[in-house]
């Protein structure tokens, strides 16, 4: 691995100010966990072309606590100019969910992390002037989970050299069956977080936002610095990390560790590297990693975010475990898609996240079962497809019981 001291090409700034940042850091966990972040309710619904009821999108929130998921992005503050298929009224219906998850929190079997996305200082001025109006329901703001941390590499059974290394589930049945033996009694505790997004290439970043990446990472400053003021922790989003549908494929990975290791010295706590176009391959994914972990990055800040267009999510998953990575954002039935990405399919679907990483040995809290069930729903009440097949192939094993 390059050092910071050896590599002529990691010399930017942020990357030595990288050594002396105090990282968020924990107890270790067990190399097998893995955070799963579901988008659905936001990211996951924000390409539909119709507009979807707040009773829905309350209803769906509601749902997904209950299946064991610690983490769920359940609205944005976004100005519907910056995404056509959002209107003053869905803006509105953030709020309304924000107030639904403050005055009734979903019973969940663990407590939540629900995070609410924003694209300016604005954006978190409405987000506070919803938050502030229940101060009887804060609770503080206990830390969520961070990415679990690893000891020395990966311990899930992602290879086929040498099946016995590492823990996996004896069988595809196993798979689709695992859940938590034993369910903890519902809980209403809940936390909250408020993420921002930045492009990898000007391109994007101009047709996206309408500023360049510099003005972006300005704009951003403040408003993470008026976050961590009220003990809210931020997460980013870089886009188009792994492909941009106005620059192609090749999105220099340094530019990308650039930005992040920047928004680490902001503040952020969490950097979600997404591949918005799902043009990733796995030698590209691999790169950008050895380039991450080179420029300074832990894996315990990092996320990362696949769209499944070319079928590649779970591959590029499987690379990413490989690497160390431990948190991965989906949604739920493979909802999504992106208003500024032609072509480019949902999200990397939650149920086949989960199947996959169950089937590797991975613990991840969640109900494939449950989650299936929610699938299920929501893409009927959007009169779409299923996309998840091992939602669809768990739910044809429950009925045929």
């Amino acid at each position: 691995m390059a050092s910071l001291k050896s590599s002529p090409r990691l010399l930017h700034p942020s990357y030595r100010r990288l050594c002396q940042r105090a990282f968020v850091t924990t107890a270790r966990r067990q190399a097998e966990l893995v955070r799963i972040v579901e988008v659905g309710p936001r990211d996951g619904l924000q390409n539909e072309k119709t507009s979807i009821p707040v009773e829905t999108k309350i209803e769906l929130v509601n749902r997904l606590a209950k299946t064991g998921l610690r983490t769920i992005e359940a609205g944005s503050f976004v100005h519907p100019k910056w995404v056509p298929q959002l209107d003053g009224l869905q803006m509105a219906n953030s709020s309304k969910i924000l107030e639904h998850v403050l005055q009734s929190p979903p019973p969940s079997p663990n407590p939540i992390t629900y995070q609410w996305l924003l694209p300016n200082s604005k954006g978190l001025d409405n987000f506070f002037a919803a938050f502030d109006a229940y101060p009887s329901t804060h609770n503080g703001y206990p830390t969520p989970p961070p990415s679990p941390t690893t000891d020395n590499g990966p311990a899930l059974n992602t290879s086929s050299q040498d099946p016995n290394a590492m823990p996996s589930s004896a069988s595809g049945v196993d798979a689709m069956s695992q859940s938590q033996s034993q369910s903890p009694p519902p809980t209403s505790s809940s936390t909250h977080e408020v993420s921002i997004f930045l492009a990898a290439t000007e391109s994007f970043s101009k047709t996206n936002t309408n500023c360049s990446i510099a003005e972006s990472l300005a704009r951003f400053s403040p408003l993470i610095s008026s976050a961590r003021a009220r003990d809210i922790r931020v997460r980013a989003y870089i886009s188009v990390a792994l492909g941009c549908p106005f620059e192609g494929p090749d999105v220099n990975p340094h530019r990308v560790a650039e930005l992040a290791a920047d928004l680490l010295e902001m503040g952020a706590d969490e950097i979600s590297v997404a591949d918005t176009t799902g043009m990733g391959t796995a030698p590209r994914t691999a790169e950008l990693l050895r380039t991450l972990t080179a420029a300074g990055i832990k894996n315990e800040d990092l996320a990362l975010h696949f769209h499944d267009t070319f079928g590649q999510a779970l591959l590029n998953t499987t690379v990413a475990l490989e690497h160390g990575i431990r948190t991965f954002d989906s949604a739920v039935g493979g909802l999504g898609g992106c208003p500024y990405s032609p072509g480019a399919t949902g999200n990397v679907a939650t149920e086949d996240l989960v199947y996959c990483l169950h089937s590797l040995g991975a613990q991840t809290g969640v109900d494939l079962e449950a989650v299936s069930r929610v699938g299920e729903w929501i893409m009927g009440e959007l009169g779409r497809p299923n996309e998840s097949r091992a939602g669809k192939a768990t739910l044809a094993g429950l009925r045929n019981r």
